[in-house]
């Protein structure tokens, strides 16, 4: 499976993720030409690449993914992480939920940690 993290992940819980699953496959979003996307534009990129994104943004992403979702456009899927959740928390958690999933586990979906 393929990742990125949003703008806004925290990186903490990516550097926990990575020392975890350092084959993990992962990209932040602002290491790429997606830097401050409006999110329709991002979702969009997300689903031409085929990664699910990591993110803490609940207000306005799962519209957007469901928007998608009913025009039949392609949703890699999105993982919603609590931003209150202790980290090491939050990277457990990712690691049980990426470890057991496989990309049609996320696809077309919001998934939510805590689980």
């Amino acid at each position: 499976m393929r990742f990125a993290a949003d703008e806004n992940f925290d990186g903490h819980i990516l550097t926990g993720l990575l020392s975890r699953l350092p084959e993990l496959d992962i990209v932040r979003v602002q290491d790429t030409p997606m830097l401050q996307s409006p999110d329709p534009e991002l979702l969009e990129w997300l689903g031409n690449v085929g990664r699910i994104l990591l993110t803490h943004d609940v207000a306005t992403m799962p519209g957007y993914v469901y928007e998608r979702v009913r025009a039949n456009l392609p949703v890699p899927g999105v993982i919603e992480v609590k931003r209150s959740l202790p980290i090491g928390q939050a990277i457990d958690e990712l690691e049980v939920m990426i470890g057991a999933g496989t990309p049609e586990d996320f696809e077309n979906l919001v998934r939510y940690i805590p689980l």
